[in-house]
C-alpha cells in the first residue's frame, strides 16, 4: 500500500488541505449566518446554491481543461475559491452569499474533476481500487478535521474565513509542484433520466432522495445547531459526527453489500437512518428518555444518520451497475451524479422552509421522512423485480457523495473489472 501511495501522496495531502478549508466553510455558513440574522429559509437557499454550482462545474470543467490544461484550470479555480471564502465577510447579504456559494460549488466540482483525473491517470487496474479508497478517506478526514479547526476562532470575526482561505491557497502547492500533467479528461455524457429510471428505478429514485438527505445534513446541520442553542464547539462536533459515522460504517456496509441482496440492505439502512432521526427528534424535544444525557443522544443520532448516508450513495451506484452492461456504466454514473445533485438542491430548500415554519427540529422530521420514503420505495421494488444473485453483482467501492463524475466512472470501471475477474476465477 505504501508503494501504491508513494506516487500520489502530494495529491492526497493537497486534498486533505482543500477539504479542511471547504469543510470549515460549510459549517461557518450556519454559524455566521445565525450571527448575521439570516433566517433558516435564507440559509437553505444559500446552501442549495453550492450544489447548483457543483452540477455546473462537473459539466463545464472538462471543456475548460481541454482548452487550457489541468494546471491552469486547477490554479484558477483554487484562486477563485480562496478569494470567495474571504469575500463572505465583506458583504453579509443572503443574495451575495448565494452567489458566492454557487461560485464555490463550481470551483470545488472543477477541483475534484482535475484532481480525480490525475489520480485515475496514476492508477493501474491493480491499484485503482486502493487509490480511490485512499482518496475518499483523505476527503473525509479533511472534513472531520475542519470541524476541530472551527473551535480555534470566533465565527463572528473574519479569522476563520481567512484561515479557510489560507488552507485552500496552500493546498495547491504540493499538488502543482509534484503532479505530472495528465491526459485530457473525458467525462461521458450523462444518461437521460428516463433511460436511467428504466434501467434502475430504485437506483434513480433512491439517489435523488439521498441527495436531499446529504445536502440537508452537511448544509443545514450547523443551522439546526445554532437554532437549538448549541455552542460553536458542539455544532462542530455535531457535523464531525455525521462524517465520522460515514468513515466508521463504510467498510462493514460495503462488506455486506457484496454478500446480500442489495435492496434488503438499502431498506435496512434507510430504516436505520429513519430511526436515528427519530432519536434526534426525541432527544431535542426534551423527552424524559434522554433528559439526563445532555447532547450525546444528538451526537449519536448524527453518527448513525451520517453513517448510513455515505455508504448508501456507493450502494445505489453499485446496485444500478448490477443491471447495466459495462458500456453503459459511465453514462449511468454521470446520470446518477446529476440526479443526486438535483436532490441536493431540493433538500435544503424543503428543510429550510420546514424549519422556518415548524421550528428547528423539523430538521429531523424532514430527514426522517426522506429516509422512510427511501425504505418504502425499496420495499416496493422488491415486489417488482427479481434480485440479482450476490455472486453476479458488481463489486462495491466506497465512493463518497462529494466525488465528481470522474471518480464515479473510475469506481464503476474498477467494480466491473473486479467482478469479471472473480467470475473468471475457478471455484
Amino acid at each position: 500500500m505504501i508503494h501504491v501511495l508513494s506516487g500520489v501522496w502530494a495529491l492526497l495531502v493537497g486534498i486533505v488541505l482543500i477539504m479542511l478549508g471547504n469543510g470549515m466553510h460549510f459549517t461557518l455558513i450556519g454559524l455566521r449566518g445565525d450571527i448575521e440574522g439570516f433566517s433558516a429559509a435564507e440559509l437553505a437557499v444559500i446552501t442549495s446554491g453550492y450544489f447548483v454550482g457543483f452540477l455546473s462545474g462537473a459539466r463545464l470543467t472538462p471543456l475548460m481543461i481541454r482548452r487550457v490544461g489541468h494546471v491552469r484550470v486547477f490554479a484558477a479555480l483554487g484562486s477563485f475559491m480562496s478569494a470567495g471564502l474571504i469575500a463572505y465577510t465583506l458583504l453579509a447579504e443572503p443574495w451575495a452569499w448565494t452567489i458566492l456559494r454557487i461560485l464555490l460549488g463550481f470551483c470545488m466540482s472543477g477541483i475534484y474533476v482535475a484532481a480525480e483525473s490525475w489520480l485515475n491517470n496514476a492508477a493501474t487496474n491493480e491499484t485503482r481500487g486502493k487509490l480511490l479508497s485512499a482518496y475518499m478517506i483523505a476527503q473525509t478526514l479533511g472534513i472531520i478535521g475542519a470541524q476541530g479547526l472551527l473551535t480555534l476562532g470566533d465565527a463572528g470575526t473574519a479569522a476563520l474565513f481567512i484561515g479557510a482561505s489560507i488552507l485552500v491557497s496552500i493546498s495547491f502547492a504540493p499538488i502543482l509542484l509534484s503532479v505530472a500533467p495528465a491526459p485530457v479528461v473525458e467525462v461521458t455524457r450523462p444518461m437521460s433520466l428516463r433511460e436511467l429510471f428504466s434501467s434502475s428505478p430504485l437506483g434513480t429514485v433512491g439517489i435523488f432522495l439521498l441527495g436531499s438527505v446529504y445536502a440537508t445534513q452537511t448544509g443545514m446541520g450547523a443551522v439546526f445547531g445554532t437554532q437549538v442553542g448549541l455552542t460553536a464547539a458542539q455544532i462542530a462536533l455535531f457535523v464531525a459526527m455525521l462524517f465520522t459515522g460515514a468513515l466508521v460504517l463504510q467498510y462493514p456496509i460495503g462488506w455486506l453489500s457484496d454478500r446480500v441482496d442489495r435492496r434488503k440492505l438499502i431498506f435496512g439502512l434507510a430504516v436505520g437512518g429513519g430511526l436515528s432521526c427519530g432519536i434526534g427528534w426525541i432527544a431535542g424535544s426534551g423527552a424524559a428518555l434522554f433528559a439526563d444525557a445532555g447532547i450525546w443522544p444528538l451526537m449519536a443520532a448524527a453518527f448513525l444518520a451520517g453513517g448510513v448516508t455515505t455508504p448508501l450513495y456507493a450502494l445505489f451506484l453499485a446496485y444500478t451497475n448490477d443491471f447495466l452492461s459495462s458500456e453503459d456504466m459511465p453514462a449511468a454514473s454521470g446520470g446518477l451524479v446529476f440526479t443526486f445533485g438535483l436532490g441536493a438542491i431540493a433538500g435544503p430548500l424543503l428543510t429550510g422552509w420546514a424549519m422556518q415554519g415548524f421550528g428547528a427540529f423539523a430538521f429531523w422530521l424532514v430527514l426522517g421522512a426522506t429516509f422512510v420514503l427511501m425504505a418504502l420505495y425499496a420495499l416496493y421494488r422488491m415486489t417488482q423485480r427479481a434480485s440479482a444473485p450476490a455472486e453476479e453483482t458488481e463489486s462495491y467501492l466506497g465512493v463518497i457523495p462529494s466525488a465528481s463524475p470522474v471518480a464515479v466512472e473510475a469506481a464503476g470501471a474498477w467494480a466491473a473489472e473486479q467482478a469479471e475477474g472473480e467470475a473468471d476465477t475457478p471455484a
